[in-house]
């Protein structure tokens, strides 16, 4: 039982985030920059910091009671360890152990000695862990110990204070009924009232004297230092493996946060998906990077070359495309700045047709720097121009001269060779141009043109009436998604289309090692080959002027 192959949708949540990660991590200096950032910091906070050293001791809190080992007796009864916590950080406390320190040679104000102390309390106890911080071990221990003895001793002296409050009260409370007694002693007769007050009195002072022996008889002990502090063995707080940790770890966000806002504003292709959608044509391949292929511009006819295997792919495809398979004529050019990679996606897409049997053309019409057949160097073979080249023309481009290109293993294709002319939008708008390109109506022909960069010149503009399908070679990390709409706009509006986008990886240090272009300018061709006149100045144009010179009428050779 077979399923249907769901697409993929280009709102996949999964996706996208895989593809904007990918797309971050082509940031790496930022990246890299962050981290070191990071390290930078976290390295200067653990070496300029001072050494500090902190002494912990636990007090446990209990309440005054009569009988601790009476059943039923609670030792938390009254007592609220938040308001205790409290008392421990009071100014109180404070005073009383600097006194005490100060008695020992440590001379301490209470506000400096509260600002190294923290005291916490533990989950479901009646424990206060007394912490402080100091500039030296035995210093961190010592006013730790008298922080919690001074706790201790507030807590004494309170709870002592209230038995004293309590006890004078009792006492008020009993003086007027002791003069109450001695009167009715001191009254004649026993009558029967008498004697009954008399023995309630007697019985009330009984019970305020009881209550105040009780209150004298209290365990006033505040608590129990449980665990004395000691002098720490090692510094507090973060040491230089952490500090390294947690700087490389804040270094990565930084160098994330630059990534995504270098990524927000950055106006190149940041992936095939978006590349695809602003051109509105599919992606063909993309080459691999070949060091092989510096200083060569042929890679089909290598041995075990993954770029030739590329270009193959390309061509097959291109061979079962229904729009190309109708016209076989295909325009090679690329957005801006340099044509060497289009170029050599023409010539070894023309080698792979060959090798498919088909009969090649490829006509370089980039006559403001020509230079493709200096590239293919030996391998490229001038031969006789057809007859009706030779009746018509005269001499110069394209009607000159033609070359044929061997590929080792592969066959050959023939190559009509760019020269620099001195009008070149009349030489690409003339008739036999469009008589060459009708070529590729014969079966199994193939033309392939290939046209300066279509942002840089009109050339490319001017020929695409003669060759609808245009293939755009261009590298991701260069091309601007606005330069790609704008191609897209172009050739549409000039009645071509786009069959798909060619990428390449960038030449870098390969490009040191290709030949330098020639600034010479070439004359024509003969049985000599072309000539080259040396010094001569370069023929800059007008890039719109190629537009208004277009032909309008097409040529006998293609109605």
């Amino acid at each position: 039982m077979s399923h249907p192959i769901r697409p993929l949708d280009d709102q996949d949540e999964p996706a996208l985030l895989r593809d904007q990660f990918r797309q971050l991590l082509r940031y790496r200096t930022l990246l890299a920059g962050g981290v070191l950032v990071g390290l930078l910091g976290g390295g200067f906070l653990a070496l300029s910091g001072e050494d500090t050293y902190t002494a912990t001791g636990e007090v446990q809190v209990r309440s005054a009671t009569a009988d601790p080992f009476a059943t039923g007796a609670s030792a938390d009864k009254g007592i609220n360890i938040g308001s205790e916590r409290q008392t421990a950080v009071s100014d109180t406390v404070g005073v009383l152990a600097a006194a005490t320190l100060l008695k020992e040679g440590d001379d301490v104000t209470a506000r400096k000695l509260l600002s190294g102390l923290q005291v916490t309390n533990p989950p479901n106890t009646l424990t206060l862990r007394f912490s402080y911080t100091g500039a030296t071990p035995e210093q961190a221990r010592t006013r730790a110990e008298a922080l919690a003895n001074g706790y201790l001793a507030h807590r004494k002296a309170r709870t002592q204070e209230s038995i004293e409050n309590m006890a004078n009260g009792y006492r008020a409370q009993l003086e007027p009924l002791e003069d109450k007694r001695d009167l009715l002693e001191e009254g004649a007769g026993a009558t029967d009232d008498v004697s009954s007050a008399r023995a309630n009195i007697i019985v009330s002072i009984s019970e305020l004297t009881r209550k105040i022996s009780e209150l004298k008889a209290l365990d006033t002990t505040p608590g129990y230092l449980n665990k004395k502090p000691v002098a720490p063995t090692a510094p507090t707080g973060a040491g230089m493996p952490l500090l390294l940790g947690l700087g490389a770890v804040v270094g990565l966000a930084l160098g994330l946060l630059l990534s995504w806002v270098r990524l927000v504003f950055d106006p190149a292709v940041r992936s095939p998906r978006e590349l695809v959608r602003s051109l509105g044509a599919p992606l063909l391949g993309t080459l691999p990077r070949e060091r092989a292929a510096a200083g060569s511009l042929l890679a089909i006819g290598r041995s075990g070359s993954r770029l030739a295997e590329e270009y193959r792919a390309v061509a097959f495809r291109l061979a079962y495309d229904p729009s190309f398979a109708e016209r076989r004529r295909l325009l090679v050019t690329a957005p801006r700045g340099d044509s060497a990679a289009a170029s050599a996606a023409a010539v070894n897409l023309a080698a792979a047709f060959a090798e498919m049997g088909r009969d090649v053309l490829i006509v370089e019409a980039d006559l403001r720097t020509p230079s493709l057949a200096r590239d293919l160097g030996s391998s490229a073979h001038e031969v006789r121009p057809p007859r009706w080249a030779a009746e018509e023309g005269d001499g110069s481009w394209p009607t000159g001269g033609r070359f044929n290109v061997d590929v080792p293993g592969s066959g050959a294709f023939a190559l009509i060779a760019g020269v620099t002319v001195d009008n070149v939008p009349r030489a690409l708008t003339s008739a036999p141009v469009g008589r060459i390109v009708a070529e590729a109506d014969r079966p199994g022909a193939v033309v392939i043109v290939l046209a300066p960069p279509v942002l840089s010149y009109a050339d490319a503009v001017a020929l695409v009436d003669r060759v609808e399908g245009v293939m755009i070679v261009c590298d991701p990390r260069e091309v601007h998604r606005s330069d790609l709409e704008r191609i897209r706009e172009i050739i549409s509006a000039s009645g071509g289309s786009v069959l798909g986008a060619l990428l390449h990886p960038g030449r870098g240090r390969l490009r040191r090692t290709e030949p330098p272009r020639s600034t010479g300018r070439r004359t024509g061709g003969g049985p000599g080959g072309p000539r080259v006149e040396e010094d001569a100045p370069e023929l800059k144009g007008d890039p719109a002027e190629t537009m208004g010179l277009r032909s309008v009428t097409l040529p006998a050779a293609r109605q």
